[in-house]
């Protein structure tokens, strides 16, 4: 497709992803137009600034001001609409689920409303996320705990293990940013099928890069890293290390987005993820590697679960797919090794020195989602490949927070 001028309207514009996608349609020499709050001391956006973003038009706006988005749509006259506004942060709408509901569930609707009011034909790839599928079932044993966890498992499982997760498998959302996203994603299936608006859900797993906030669990590890390799602090604290996620590179979802925009079929759902998993506390391994600890051993803080050269690639076939997971990853997958709060903590080491982990309670949610692994076969039906590997996200992560941290 030929993206030059090209009018593009992105919800969420000063957000991570928002910044990566206006930079690559502002380099397609697309018109770009972004809606944005405003900020009272006229401020610039960081996450746009860093990318030395210039050529975009910022709209004033709210999603919860519907009469704001009908002068957005006015403005830009969009061909296409990337509804990336979002509260995103899942700790955060725990905290504060009104906000959460308000603006990315009526906020949606407000968008969809202005839309059909301004009579335009925009195709709109509304992100939703891989949050929406929650308590995903990955073991019989997994099954057993969360029915004794939770009292139930709605709906019940039709296979066991449900992973890795395509777009038919249940939605058991875990927390009220999630419910907020299925809440949108219907919604824009809803007006697909009941006003004819051309939209497409993208349900993106998790994804990370250069600038991702602060509050984002891999950020918490690469900025503590870089803290730690450059003497600000002398331990890192971490909260649960058993999570499992489809990490992405920022630029392979934003080559999805763009994909989607380019062949994907209105109102349908199209999962995005790197068709892998791995554990949090890889994540922390990786990135200390990274910045120049070899690990050689880990062990918890009474000196057991200790686990030798733990970073060793294993591509071994976990849930019928062959990916690049450490030896940690394939144990606690395997069920062979799990870690909990009265562990306390790891003692890492890397020769002679000893990198103390500390477990924080507070960084544990109300309700975790165990694992996240991607079925993306659908979305490779439409030359989508991805590009990036875990390391070089860790890597870019590093390389960004070194320079912020000097």
């Amino acid at each position: 497709m030929e993206w030059k001028n090209k009018n593009i309207l992105i919800t969420g514009i000063s957000g991570f992803v928002g910044s990566y996608l206006a930079k690559e349609f502002v380099e397609k020499d697309s018109n770009v137009y972004g809606l944005v709050k405003i900020r009272s001391d006229n401020s610039k956006y960081k996450n746009l600034t860093d990318k030395s973003i210039n050529n975009v038009n910022l709209i004033s706006g709210d999603l919860l001001d519907i009469t704001s988005l009908d002068n957005a749509i006015e403005q830009s006259n969009p061909d296409f609409i990337f509804h990336l506004g979002a509260q995103s942060f899942v700790p955060r709408s725990f905290e504060n689920s009104t906000e959460t509901q308000a603006i990315n569930g009526q906020g949606t609707s407000n968008l969809l409303d202005a839309i059909i009011s301004k009579n335009i034909d925009a195709k709109v790839i509304f992100a939703g996320s891989s949050e929406e599928y929650g308590l995903i079932i990955s073991s019989q044993q997994q099954y057993e705990y969360a029915k004794k966890e939770y009292g139930t498992v709605f709906p019940e499982p039709t296979r066991i293990p449900e992973v890795p997760t395509n777009e038919k498998d249940p939605l058991r959302p875990m927390s009220p940013y999630a419910v907020s996203k299925v809440y949108g994603d219907y919604l824009m299936r809803n007006y697909y099928h009941s006003y004819g608006l051309n939209t497409v859900v993208s349900r993106a797993f998790n994804h990370e890069g250069a600038g991702r906030g602060l509050m984002f669990v891999t950020s918490v590890i690469t900025n503590q890293v870089t803290k730690y390799k450059l003497n600000h602090i002398d331990k890192i604290s971490i909260g649960n290390i058993n999570a499992f996620r489809d990490w992405s590179h920022v630029k392979d979802i934003i080559k999805g987005y763009i994909t989607l925009a380019e062949k994907g079929k209105s109102g349908e759902v199209y999962n995005q993820g790197s068709m892998r998993t791995n554990s949090v506390l890889s994540y922390l391994l990786l990135s200390l590697e990274e910045s120049g600890y070899d690990i050689d051993k880990i062990e918890t803080f009474n000196g057991e679960k200790t686990i030798k050269n733990p970073t060793q690639t294993d591509d071994s076939k976990v849930f019928g797919v062959n990916f690049n997971k450490t030896i940690v990853d394939y144990k606690m997958l395997e069920e062979e090794l799990q870690y909990t709060l009265k562990d306390k903590g790891l003692n890492i080491f890397s020769g002679d020195k000893k990198i103390v982990v500390e477990f924080d309670k507070n960084r544990f949610r109300p309700a975790e989602v165990p694992i996240l692994f991607s079925n993306t076969a659908k979305l490779q039906k439409l030359d989508y490949k991805i590009k990036y590997s875990l390391n070089n996200i860790i890597k870019d992560q590093i390389d960004y927070f070194s320079k912020e941290n000097v």
